[in-house]
């Protein structure tokens, strides 16, 4: 089986790596030459563009910043739906808008192409050491057939429902971490301003019912002062987005979640929108007129 990957950015890069050590025969493309030059090395085979991947390979997948792009390269002019046979399939791991992935997914089916939306959790690092979390939506017999595929880059690969299911549980996952961090942000801002130190607070509250995955990755970040981003605030914005254009048409108000979103889009405003989602942190440090330090 020969595998096609789109999309050698900050996450797929490294989830290409993990199937090239799994064994896969794989073909890249990305408009940065010299990612896929670095996959090269490693054995990778390059393609010229969208629609050559899609006329040699069994399998393509998929890691782009948006819906706009994925519908593009899936859709559009030399898009992979002109290349791809009957029989074969497109696994999109790029996070999108649900809508958008269900009109993918009717296109292809047209096409007799099956297709799953397997968006993925866990940023940078977890994408490096192939313990990703993805939720996957589409034929359930679809995700049987691809799952050693998806598990090699992946600690944890869940069938969450039909197709368009696999983004909404991300927009779900991305409402959690969002709240999560400007909910550990503000607990740090007080500790600081209380004069105890934010983290003898963390070690206090970490093993208890407030202990979470999110707090055990941003707060040490945030003490640290270490925003080098993992997961970006433009990308969590673009995320947001798509959760609140998702909440309304199905008419589920999210107040916390567009309060979160505000001060992202504050935080962009400010010159932040590149670091990682921990620089929530900073938003409250403005306010406070303080910085969170571990003492």
């Amino acid at each position: 089986m020969k595998i096609g990957f789109i999309g050698l950015g900050i996450m797929g890069k490294p989830m290409s790596k993990n199937l090239i050590k799994a064994g896969y025969k794989l073909v890249v493309y990305d408009l940065n030459k010299e990612a896929m030059e670095e996959l090269k090395a490693l054995g990778a085979e390059t393609a010229e563009s969208n629609l050559d991947i899609a006329k040699q390979c069994d399998v393509v997948i998929t890691m782009l910043p948006n819906s706009p792009q994925v519908e593009e390269v899936v859709l559009g002019k030399g898009g992979l739906i002109e290349g791809l046979r009957p029989g074969t399939a497109l696994i999109d791991m790029s996070s999108i808008a649900p809508l958008s992935s269900r009109k993918i997914y009717a296109a292809l089916k047209e096409k007799g192409v099956d297709m799953l939306d397997a968006p993925v959790s866990g940023g940078e690092p977890k994408a490096i050491d192939g313990t990703l979390a993805v939720m996957v939506g589409g034929d359930k017999e679809v995700f049987d057939k691809y799952y050693d595929i998806i598990k090699a880059m992946a600690a944890s690969v869940v069938y969450v429902g039909e197709s368009g299911a696999g983004n909404v549980a991300k927009l779900c996952n991305q409402v959690v971490v969002a709240i999560n961090i400007a909910a550990v942000s503000e607990a740090l801002i007080l500790a600081k301003k209380a004069g105890v130190s934010p983290d003898l607070v963390y070690q206090a509250i970490r093993g208890g019912l407030a202990g979470s995955t999110v707090m055990d990755a941003k707060a040490p970040m945030i003490m640290d002062r270490n925003f080098k981003p993992g997961f970006r605030i433009n990308l969590h914005i673009k995320d947001l987005n798509n959760v609140l254009e998702t909440s309304h048409s199905v008419g589920a108000p999210l107040p916390l979640t567009a309060q979160v979103m505000e001060i992202m889009q504050a935080l962009k405003v400010d010159g932040y929108e590149a670091e990682d989602h921990a620089s929530i942190a900073k938003f409250y440090e403005k306010l406070a007129n303080t910085q969170i330090t571990r003492q």
